[in-house]
């Protein structure tokens, strides 16, 4: 006897999925701005950056999810590691960088959200994406991407191997 799965036992099965990446996103994401030491609030950012190429997956992207995962968890994330791991910063926490009007930034973010919240409900309602759409091969999908932003692409590595070597020069003890 075969089992049977139904349509609706995937779609509950992906919601549970989504529930779960989404908690630990948000949790990661508190982490990243309530972290006083940097190092742990960009580990806490991999951790949203991973959450991200889950949700990709769940999607069925599995290509935009092996790129969020190449390009931000991989080299953006380990860039920025280098940079904070190679300055010179005072280590500990610095009362000149704490602003005192952090408290005035809860009502403007939740003001954000409820107008973005608004905007998302007023535009795509109960809008639904067809269910018998075609895959799209991957091979089309990375040209399209990479073929026309080829040069972009090759001169933003070029940026980011320069802030790597600028670190190293900077950090580097004469």
């Amino acid at each position: 006897m075969s089992a049977v799965v139904l349509a609706s036992d995937i779609e509950v099965a992906q919601n549970i999925g989504f529930g779960i990446i989404a908690t630990m996103m948000i949790v990661g994401a508190l982490k990243v701005v309530t972290s006083k030491n940097v190092v742990h609030a960009a580990l806490a950012l991999v951790v949203v950056l991973a959450g991200a190429a889950a949700q990709y997956l769940l999607l069925a992207a599995e290509f935009v999810a092996i790129t969020q995962v190449l390009v931000y968890v991989g080299a953006v994330m380990v860039l920025f590691l280098f940079g904070v791991m190679l300055t010179r910063a005072k280590l500990g926490v610095d009362t000149e960088l704490n602003n005192k009007n952090y408290l005035l930034g809860v009502p403007v973010a939740l003001l954000m959200l409820g107008v973005m919240v608004y905007v998302l409900l007023d535009g795509f309602g109960d809008t639904r994406l067809p269910a018998d759409r075609e895959p799209v091969p991957i091979w089309e999908l990375s040209d399209s991407i990479f073929k026309p932003y080829l040069l972009p692409f090759w001169a933003l590595s070029f940026v980011l191997l320069a802030a790597v070597i600028g670190a190293i020069v900077l950090a580097r003890k004469d």
